[in-house]
């Protein structure tokens, strides 16, 4: 009961403040039917979509994410950020607190205030239990089948067409797909609540206003192609109206705010995940116009390097650096491109010390072990694989080298045990269950013998389902 009651006072707070939040609002699903809805849901997207696993622009995005969640009172659950691999201007939530924003769309910003406006007001769909209350009209049909549905309707009409086809719905189940579109009320709600908490998390406000005015421009520059932010998000117009209203009388000045962070998130995601000939001919201006920006040479040299042109990389990185020493990202991918181009001294130098500065990207732990493996320091290329791993990040690959390392040192129990665990979470069983009684037949550690054993069941287990279910 504490999450319904902690959800009716913050909605008895947000009308107070003049918020129209009805008090149906503290109605829906239960949290433990948000997280197993939100799980299928993931699984939909996953299936249809790239989600981009890059520490810079991820770890950026959530801690704006976060940002904006300290403002609220104490939530029943953790809430993640992800953004889509997605030209189509779009951002949605879901239950139990998962938030998406497709590339394209962060992509058109040009501001943390910006972002922080679109994040603030998907942050209070979740707040507001908008897909919940639609759910729950919807109990007799199977969470498989709603978070299909959802997907449908949140990722617009290029989104819903793909998963149609993936997914069969019945008549009943076809018949509501669309009671689970966001209202113009739903919308309203959100925009209420969040520019308080976005106020609140020490932003102005005027970002969610900016953005849309972007959305609405696009819509009307092709308008063969609505953006499908405007699908899923109605009354596009009224909002605008009302959101500039509000910022009128809530006037208020922001402190001024670093745009570093932002502006190298997104450089990197222009740079690395957009168009790569529009992406050249970008950063190559920008470096003409503007030499003494860090971030130009960044951009320019991240998309030389996709190019393969590793020589011109390593030179536009150096300059970025020599603006902006000790960018521990900056360092990173100047490591990575040593490490490309087979410059393993000078990987292992870069790397090491942006693991020095940074302790939250795997990926530098994980390229500084493989330039170890190249170099030959094996066991220094252990130690990196195992503190990885003890990060417990959800990185396979990692168990993949740590186990050819572990094999290349003689130790076959260790080579086994983590061969075994990278196949694990491949999801290949059967290679799973292979290395792991390999790993059992030389394993002196009883604490890895329990792990191999526990495993060994469970992959079991599921093949005794699988088969069942095959019949």
């Amino acid at each position: 009961m504490k999450f319904f009651e902690k959800l009716t006072l913050l909605c008895i707070a947000l009308i107070v403040m003049g918020s129209t939040l009805s008090p149906q609002s503290a109605f829906g699903i239960t949290l433990q039917e948000e997280e197993e809805l939100s799980r299928e849901f993931i699984k939909v997207v996953l299936t249809h979509y790239e989600i981009i696993d890059d520490p810079l622009i991820v770890n950026y995005v959530n801690e704006v994410g976060n940002k904006i969640i300290s403002a609220l009172p104490p939530q029943p659950f953790s809430y993640h950020f992800y953004v889509i691999k997605e030209d189509v201007y779009n951002a949605f939530a879901i239950p139990a607190g998962h938030i998406f924003i497709n590339s394209g769309l962060f992509e058109a910003m040009d501001s943390e205030e910006e972002l922080a406006g679109i994040l603030s007001h998907e942050i209070a769909h979740v707040v507001c239990r908008h897909i919940s209350q639609k759910i729950e009209r919807a109990r007799t049909i199977n969470m498989a089948t709603l978070a299909g549905m959802a997907a449908g309707v949140l990722l617009g009409v290029a989104g819903g067409a793909a998963v149609a086809n993936a997914i069969t719905l019945g008549s009943v189940a076809a018949g509501q797909s669309m009671t689970l579109a966001y209202s113009r009320e739903d919308e309203r709600q959100a925009d209420q609540i969040g520019l308080h908490i976005e106020r609140k998390a020490g932003y102005n406000g005027k970002g969610l206003l900016d953005v849309l005015k972007k959305i609405r421009s696009k819509r009307w520059f092709d308008s063969n192609q609505i953006p499908t932010y405007l699908q899923t998000h109605p009354g596009a117009e009224e909002r605008m109206a009302y959101i500039d209203t509000w910022l009128e009388k809530h006037k208020k000045t922001a402190a001024p705010m670093d745009p570093y962070n932002f502006e190298r998130a997104h450089t990197r995601l222009v740079a690395v995940y957009g168009d790569k000939s529009t992406a050249l001919t970008q950063f190559k201006a920008a470096v003409k116009k503007n030499p003494g920006n860090p971030l130009a040479h960044y951009g320019y040299g991240l998309v030389l390097e996709r190019k393969g042109d590793y020589k011109a990389a390593v030179e536009q990185l150096k300059a970025a650096l020599g603006k902006r020493a000790f960018d521990p990202y900056i360092l990173k991918d100047l490591g990575l491109i040593y490490f490309n181009d087979g410059q393993y001294e000078q990987a292992f130098r870069i790397l090491e010390g942006a693991a020095g500065i940074i302790s939250n990207d795997p990926e530098i732990l994980f390229y500084l072990g493989r330039t170890q493996i190249e170099l030959g320091h094996l066991m220094d290329a252990a130690v990196t694989f195992e503190a990885l791993i003890a990060k417990k990040y959800n990185y396979p690959r990692a168990f993949y080298f740590l186990s050819e390392t572990y094999g290349k040192l003689g130790k076959l129990d260790d080579a086994h045990y983590n061969l075994g665990i990278y196949y694990e979470k491949k999801g290949d069983v059967k290679n799973a269950a292979f290395h792991l009684k390999k790993a059992l037949e030389h394993m002196d550690d009883p604490n890895k013998r329990a792990v191999i054993e526990n495993m060994l069941k469970d992959i079991k287990g599921k093949q005794i389902e699988k088969a069942k279910a095959n019949k």
